[in-house]
């Protein structure tokens, strides 16, 4: 393709990305400008997409590696923050030394032993990225693609977009042509939806989820270990040093991974001598769900609730899947800039990843990661955003 074809088609892909956005009428909401997303990568065109809702909450995306790169929801003060930590550029996101600022993670989420698990009968070999096992799907996994993106409004007036993406058979060691497609919606109720659909053609295994990193301060020079947590959980999945869980599953009762009642992030995240996290050096874990319904969301479980005091912006997660992984950002090392010029501190940013348990094709006793052909993976995840 010539030059100038690239360009004319660089500037009908900005023209539909802002196509149908509705204005920003908070305070302070300081949308990330189409242009910087424009680019050519693996030969196909990355852009930005921008949807909200009429209370002024604005979501911004971008098709490489389904990303979520903005977030504004209202907070006490009468104006907005960005709750989501990362970057203003494409470039910066593909230079950045963290790959999963933002994106879906897949084909498995998470850590998987070895790089390798069997299915029926058959073992497979999967590329490896950290410490010899699998993470998030490889280094060249869903989060470093370039999805397909469609802009829509739903049958209710929502605004979404919908990514896909066929991840060939092979992808990154893993068997059959998977088609996915991740949508993500903004209600009148201030929720960020998101919805997952995958088919495959041959017997494989699936765990994606979004692994953004939030922060309810709506900027990385404060820390989250501020942030009240709760988590609707009994029970975690205790890990060894490479963070792939033992299959036990452990209660919470009386350790510092109880976080049934809110607590501070912070309060207890250096706890001497407390094998777990010491391993995880803080918290980056899986929770078990206890699916507790409280009717919100029909067909999903509260798993956790997140409340910034300074801000007065809470944050709900209600999902259908088994597992929440809870990262508090220790890995985080001062040395990266973000949006707005701001360092990326340690600990300024959380990721809450719903999911199934990781290294699950390998544990007898874990829910089951198998997709079949005939069979249609879906995956239902709500945000819900509030004031106190």
């Amino acid at each position: 393709m010539t030059r100038n074809l690239i360009k004319s088609a660089a500037a009908v892909l900005v023209a539909f990305a802002c196509a149908g956005c509705s204005g920003n009428k908070g305070t302070g909401v300081v949308l990330l400008p189409e242009e910087a997303f424009v680019k050519t990568v693996d030969g196909m065109y990355t852009g930005l997409y921008t949807i909200s809702n009429d209370n002024g909450m604005t979501l911004q995306l971008t098709n490489y590696g389904a990303r979520i790169v903005a977030l504004w929801v209202p907070s006490a003060d009468g104006g907005f923050k960005d709750v989501v930590w990362g970057y203003d550029s494409i470039d910066a996101y593909l230079n950045a030394s963290d790959k999963y600022s933002g994106p879906v993670v897949g084909r498995y989420g998470n850590r998987i032993n070895d790089g390798r698990f069997t299915l029926d009968g058959k073992e497979y070999r999967l590329t490896v990225n950290e410490n010899g096992n699998q993470l998030h799907g490889g280094a060249g996994g869903f989060s470093a693609k370039v999805w397909n993106a469609e802009q829509f409004t739903d049958e209710d007036g929502n605004q979404a977009v919908r990514m896909t993406w066929l991840s060939e058979d092979g992808e990154e060691g893993y068997p059959g042509n998977l088609k996915i497609s991740v949508t993500y919606t903004i209600t009148s109720e201030n929720e960020l939806v998101l919805d997952y659909e995958a088919s495959t053609d041959k017997p494989t295994v699936l765990n994606p989820t979004s692994h953004v990193y939030y922060n309810l301060h709506g900027t990385s020079a404060k820390s989250t270990d501020t942030h009240l947590m709760t988590i609707y959980a009994d029970s975690f999945t205790p890990t060894d040093a490479e963070l792939i869980p033992t299959g036990e599953i452990a209660p919470v009762e009386g350790t510092p991974m109880d976080f049934r009642t809110s607590t501070a992030i912070g309060a207890r995240i250096e706890t001497p001598d407390f094998e777990p996290l010491k391993l995880g050096k803080g918290y980056d874990h899986n929770w078990v769900l206890d699916k507790t319904s409280d009717g919100t969301h029909s067909g999903t479980w509260i798993a956790a609730e997140l409340f910034e005091p300074e801000t007065g912006i809470i944050m709900k997660i209600y999902t259908d899947q088994p597992g929440l992984q809870f990262y508090a950002g220790q890995g985080m090392d001062g040395k990266e800039v973000g949006k707005r010029g701001e360092i990326h501190n340690v600990r300024s940013g959380i990721a809450l990843e719903t999911q199934n348990f990781p290294d699950a094709p390998n544990h007898e006793d874990f829910p089951s990661a198998v997709l079949r052909p005939g069979e249609t993976y879906t995956q239902h995840s709500v945000y819900a955003f509030s004031l106190k």
